[in-house]
C-alpha cells in the first residue's frame, strides 16, 4: 500500500500553538483525525491573518476554496498536549499555493505533517481567481 508523504518546505513562515482539547479525542484517546484537520483550519486562519488576508470576506465574498489535503500521521497527541503548528508555502501559482504544515508536541515529537492546496475562488461567480497582487508577492 502506498503511503502518503508530505515533502517540508525549506522554511517555515508562521507558528500558530494550540493545546488538544478534550473533545478532540477520539474511541481510542488520541487526538482524532477530524479534530486534527479542524485544529489546521483555525492555524490555517491564523497564518492568513498574519499574512494580512482572511479566509473569506464577507463583503467582498471573495475568500480562498481548499482544493485538498493530505495528512501523514507521525504519532499519538493526547488531550493536555500543545501542539505547535509550524506552516510554510510550496508550489505557488496563479491561483493559489500549498500550505504545509508540521505538527510537533511540546516535547518537539512530531506529530504531524499535512499539506491543503489552497486556490483563491470568488464566491459571487464560484469560480477560481487569480491570487491578489499584494498576496502573491508574499507566497511568490
Amino acid at each position: 500500500m502506498a503511503r502518503v508523504k508530505v515533502a517540508l518546505p525549506a522554511s517555515f513562515l508562521f507558528t500558530a500553538t494550540m493545546p488538544v482539547r478534550i473533545t478532540d479525542l477520539n474511541y481510542g484517546a488520541h487526538l482524532g483525525n477530524d479534530a486534527l484537520l479542524g485544529l489546521l483550519h483555525e492555524a490555517r486562519v491564523q497564518f492568513l491573518a498574519h499574512l494580512g488576508t482572511t479566509e473569506f470576506d464577507p463583503a467582498t465574498r471573495l475568500g480562498f476554496i481548499m482544493a485538498d489535503v493530505a495528512i501523514e500521521y507521525k504519532a499519538e497527541a493526547f488531550h493536555g498536549d500543545v501542539l505547535s503548528i509550524a506552516m510554510g508555502l510550496a508550489d505557488p501559482n496563479k491561483y493559489g499555493f500549498d500550505l504545509v504544515y508540521q505538527v510537533q508536541n511540546q516535547h518537539g515529537k512530531e506529530v504531524a505533517r499535512a499539506k491543503t492546496g489552497m486556490l483563491a475562488f470568488d464566491y459571487n461567480t464560484r469560480k477560481l481567481r487569480a491570487l491578489p497582487a499584494e498576496l502573491a508577492a508574499q507566497v511568490g
